[in-house]
C-alpha cells in the first residue's frame, strides 16, 4: 500500500465545525469525513483514479486479539 499524503488544510472555523458535526453524526473522524466527501465528489466528476485504494467503513474496527 502507497503511503498516505499529509495536506495542510485552512478551514473557515464555522465550515470546521460543520464537517466536524456530520462526522461525528457518521461515526468518522473528521479527516475521514474529507476524504469521503472528496471521494464521492472524484466519483461524481468520474475522475476516481484507478488506484485508488477503498475507503475502510465507518466507526471503530473490529477488536482484534491483543498485542
Amino acid at each position: 500500500m502507497a503511503e498516505r499524503k499529509n495536506v495542510l488544510l485552512r478551514l473557515d472555523p464555522a465550515v470546521y465545525d460543520a464537517l466536524a458535526s456530520w462526522a461525528a453524526d457518521e461515526m468518522r473522524s473528521t479527516n475521514a469525513q474529507i476524504e469521503f466527501l472528496l471521494r464521492r465528489a472524484l466519483g461524481e466528476a468520474g475522475r476516481v483514479p484507478r488506484d485508488a485504494g477503498q475507503m475502510r467503513k465507518p466507526g471503530r474496527p473490529p477488536a482484534g486479539p491483543a498485542p
